[in-house]
């Protein structure tokens, strides 16, 4: 519209609200001339004169009269202020009380509303809203239909009587109020009553829209008006060949019911859909609308000249393919179901039509689309390929990728969005169960769906699924030379072929091959004859320092670690390659052997020993020595002298000790300067995986990633979800580092081995008092992990566990006046039962315990008893003479600190072991165990353990054996192992004792 013509709504509101003013004032207010109550009619309608409604009022005066609506009571028994011309009239109304008008009034619907107004005009108590004058009744008055612009320029049908009317309420037939002239009556207006009805419902009307209702009045209803203004204006019409489109699709349903092949189905589940539409340009239509005029998405509404024939016969081609109308009543979608859908016999039905009949439709002329849902649309894989691309310092990305269509596209982001949706990956379990031949479904950012078959992608799940943890994005894989094994596995060239970096894969094939090497001859120097597997351990060392790599040396105790570690050391002089100092840290207690087995199998190293208060003015020396040892407790206190020199090598021994890598000694050797670094251990694993972190933090940094990535992604699934597919994979990628070799595989010499386990029951006081603390105990530890959680309460339970143990040990080691009064001893009694026994048949005994207060005990008894003994304990300083005097058969007993003496002795005088008190730790009680039963025993090795029966300590056997088998599952082939430890088995430890 024109700007000239458009009325500001405010202009118009101002004016009727003042011409409403000046009718109110003009007007007389007529009274009820009654005093009693009865009824009036007040009529109301809304702002644009659409809807109109009536209030029933009851008062002795219009003015007065308040609101009534309980006009049910009136039609149910007779009402003093209810007039019988009332009661028709409130029937008629309670008749079309369900009709909205959008009023808080009765409405006027088209049934009754023109009676209601002729029979309320006849009582003369009607009155038009806010007015006090009546509405009379009056004669019919001419009208014909016109149109109007409304505030906001669109038009409107209308009704123009003849004089002009206030108001008209849109009736069959239609009525007019005069409020200049308070009266009210029929229109008649000529015409076709229905038509001008539906036109009279018509919105008001856009110019483009009252240009299509004026092309259909002059069509259909050519008697009536068109609107006046825009008539001119033609829509654009369309005249083309329809192509044909198909768009497959997933529904979500809610269920379904029974159709073709479907069963009935209450569950939410999917539906596969085929919707057809035709395309006319940018006018889409579906099968079966006859319609000509169509709105297009942006509003605009056009004419399209159809060609019906054409459509018939592409809906064939459709039909043939199996497809039909699904009804409405079968589906049950969220939202509203689509009104043209088809679909096929059943769900099995869809992998042929995808096959045979899609392509068929293509060449039948339909365009085929897929919504990204869509089930059976998957794009096939038609190459794979992997780069690898060097890095920095020994890094490098993996890039592996697929084309599809002629496109390659990145395949890092694809796995790692299939392994977070789909557990299967996750589960060695699980993985082993996918088919090689099922189809699994790759999703792209873009919501393309990739078809691959499961034995493609479950290599990379099985060998690099420790390289999504954590995934945040980016097109490649982040990978360490030393995993060079793991690409050597993938590097199947019947399914891709990794590019670039051959020696990264050239190392890979040796490190796969590198335990397997045997054949070296010994340095000339060597004092000893090399077994055969400590050759191969010598092949080892020596392969690692030609790869520039780090390992541990992890044979069992007694295979002779110290021997090799000798060997590869000399090897490293007489080929000229030892230029500079090799530095040994090692434990205290293991100086001795190392000076003495060097002396004897490689005379030719010069050796250092820093040790003692001398060691301070003899650090200058270091460069002039093949071999410096040093010891643990040392480190952080040289650690100033110690890293200004460079060396060949570094060992540590019994490189368990640096488990805790935050401890001072930890951090010392990881600044240690040298070209090649190597860890000597029995038990690379005793507690938990965390220690063995620390060994590969220091050996070969960031292979395993840092420790709270390790932590979370490896120890936290390994040790307490039982991940048997994470544990395989940790235990192949260290496996090219760690060479283990157990006794009784390479040593098949060494007599035999028997573990002999006596229990022993609590009686009396020492039962009382044991129960007495367990009870007690347990109550503080749960009082305790239901307050701070079970990882904050590891003290208390420590605590806890210690006095049960020591309780069972003996009562005088627990420091309460009520144990110190109680005299059964119930496991010394039992020793000292066994000891003059034993003796008395030339037996050979270690006896272990990790309470020196214990060995006190038990030293008392010995001297008590007459039996001749030697001791070693952590504060012991002379450890060769108690060595010396048992090896050479002086005494029969030789009582040990299992801290103290546990590793680095070698007491092959001994037949026999007594375990005191067994200890969480497998590993530990194993060391021990190796003092006697290591090369050069000649005699079968009798093992004793010492158990309460029902007690705490029985419960720590079982408690071994898991520990035991976390190890083997690392460390060993065996790949069978089940894990998992929480608090079920701390309430298990805090049972009572059996009745």
């Amino acid at each position: 519209m024109e700007e000239s013509k458009r009325i500001n709504p405010g202009v118009l509101s101002w004016v009727e609200e003042l011409r409403r003013v000046s009718m109110a004032v003009s007007k007389k207010t007529i009274k009820s001339s009654t005093s009693r109550n009865q009824l009036f009619y007040l009529l109301h309608w809304t702002k644009d004169a659409s809807g109109f409604g009536v209030t029933v009022l009851k008062g002795r005066d219009p003015e007065s009269a308040e609101e009534w609506w309980t006009i049910d009571r009136a039609l149910s028994k007779p009402l003093a202020f209810v007039a019988e011309e009332d009661v028709g009239i409130l029937r008629l109304l309670w008749a079309d009380r369900a009709h909205d008008c959008g009023l808080r009034a009765f409405s006027l619907g088209s049934q009754h509303g023109g009676d209601i107004l002729q029979r309320m005009a006849r009582t003369g108590r009607l009155f038009p809203e806010n007015e006090f004058s009546p509405l009379l009744l009056a004669e019919a008055r001419p009208a014909t239909v016109g149109w109007r612009l409304d505030i906001n320029g669109r038009q409107r049908p209308c009704f123009k009587p003849t004089p002009a009317a206030s108001l008209v309420v849109h009736l069959q037939p239609p009525w007019y109020v005069d409020l200049d002239e308070f009266v009210l009556g029929p229109l008649d207006v000529p015409g076709n009553s229905s038509v001008i009805a539906r036109l009279l419902a018509l919105p008001p009307l856009s110019d483009v829209e009252a240009a299509l209702v004026a092309e259909a009045l002059t069509e259909l209803a050519p008697e009536l008006p068109i609107p006046s203004e825009y008539a001119s204006a033609r829509l654009r019409c369309i005249e083309t060949s329809p192509i044909p489109v198909l768009r497959l699709q997933t529904l979500h349903t809610h269920g379904n019911r029974n159709w073709r092949g479907y069963v009935v189905s209450y569950n939410a589940g999917s539906f596969d859909v085929v919707l057809p539409v035709f395309r006319y340009h940018d006018a889409e239509i579906k099968p079966g609308d006859v319609r000509e005029f169509s709105t297009l998405p942006e509003g605009e509404t056009v004419r399209i000249l159809r060609q019906f024939e054409r459509e018939k016969e592409l809906m064939g081609s459709l039909t043939e393919t199996g497809l039909q109308k699904i009804p409405a009543y079968a589906l049950h979608t969220f939202g509203s179901p689509p009104d043209s859908a088809y679909g096929l016999e059943n769900e099995s039905c869809w992998p042929r039509f995808m096959r045979e009949a899609l392509p068929e439709l293509r060449d039948a002329g339909w365009q085929i689309e897929f919504d990204e849902d869509f089930r059976h649309h998957a794009l096939q894989v038609e190459a794979w390929e992997a780069d690898l691309i060097e890095s920095e310092n020994g890094w490098f990305d993996l890039d592996m990728g697929i084309i599809v269509e002629g496109e390659r596209l990145p395949l890092a982001p694809l796995l790692a969005a299939l392994f977070r949706s789909d557990p299967r990956w996750l589960d060695s379990a699980l993985l082993d169960q996918i088919a090689d031949d099922e189809m699994i479904e790759l999703k792209t950012p873009v919501k393309l769906r990739i078809c691959a078959p499961a034995g493609r992608l479950k290599p990379l799940a099985a060998t690099l699924i420790d390289l999504f943890d954590g995934f945040t994005g980016g097109n490649v894989l982040r990978l360490s030379r030393f995993d060079a094994p793991r690409l050597a596995e993938l590097n199947d060239t019947s399914r891709w072929q990794f590019r670039g970096q051959r020696d990264v894969l050239a190392l890979a094939d040796q490190l796969s091959v590198a335990q397997g090497i045997s054949h070296i001859d010994s340095p000339a120097g060597l004092g000893l004859e090399l077994r055969s597997y400590q050759k191969e351990g010598l092949a080892w060392l020596q392969f690692l320092r030609q790869q520039k790599l780090s390992g541990i040396l992890a044979d069992d105790m007694g295979l002779g670690k110290t021997a090799q570690a000798l060997a590869h050391l000399l090897m490293e002089k007489e080929s000229g390659r030892l230029d500079r100092p090799a530095l040994i840290v090692l434990p205290t207690s293991l100086i001795f052997n190392w000076k003495n087995e060097a002396a004897r199998f490689a005379p030719s190293l010069s050796i250092l020993s820093l040790h003692g208060i001398e060691r301070k003015s003899r650090f200058v020396e270091i460069p002039q020595h093949d071999l410096v040892m040093t010891t643990y407790p040392l480190l952080w206190r040289d650690s100033h002298e110690l890293t200004q020199y460079r060396y060949h090598l570094l060992i540590l021994d019994e490189a368990q000790t640096v488990k805790n890598s935050r401890s001072q000694g930890a951090e010392v050797v990881r600044k240690i300067d040298a070209r090649h670094r190597l860890c000597l251990t029995g038990t690379p694993l005793e507690n938990h995986l965390g220690e063995l972190w620390s060994q590969f933090d220091f050996l070969l940094p960031g292979f395993l990633g840092n420790s709270n990535t390790f932590a979370k992604y490896w120890r936290m699934p390994i040790e307490k979800q039982g991940d048997a597919q994470r544990r395989n994979l940790l235990a192949q990628r260290i496996r090219p580092f760690i060479l283990r070799r157990k006794k009784e595989e390479v040593a098949r010499e060494l007599p035999p081995k028997t573990v002999i386990v006596r229990k022993i029951e609590l009686a009396g006081s020492q039962r009382d008092l044991y129960e007495t603390v367990r009870a007690a105990m347990d109550a503080m530890v749960r009082e305790e992990v239901a307050s701070k959680g079970f990882g904050r309460s590891q003290i208390v339970i420590l605590d806890a566990l210690l006095k049960l143990r020591q309780i069972c040990c003996d009562p005088r080691l627990v420091k309460a006046a009520s144990a110190q009064r109680v005299r059964e001893r119930a496991k010394l009694d039992l020793l000292m039962t066994m000891l003059p026994e034993l003796v008395d048949e030339g037996r050979r005994i270690l006896l272990f315990s990790q309470f020196t207060s214990m060995l006190s005990l038990i030293e008392t008894e010995l001297k008590f008893a007459g039996l001749d003994y030697v001791i070693l304990k952590g504060d012991t300083s002379d450890r060769e003479s108690p060595v010396r005097r048992f090896q050479a058969g002086e005494v029969p007993i030789f009582l040990i600190s299992l801290k103290a003496g546990g590793v680095g002795l070698n007491l092959t005088a001994a037949d026999t072991v007594i375990h005191y008190d067994p200890w969480w730790n497998p590993a530990v009680e194993n060391q021990a165990t190796d003092r006697a039963h290591r090369l050069g025993q000649d005699k079968p090795v009798f093992v004793y353990k010492l158990i309460i029966a029902g007690s705490i300590e029985e419960k720590i056997l079982a408690l071994q054996e898991r520990k035991a088998d976390l190890a083997a599952g690392i460390l060993s082939e065996d790949r069978t192992i089940d894990l998992k430890f929480g608090e079920e088995d701390i309430a298990a430890l805090f049972a009572p004792l059996p009745a």
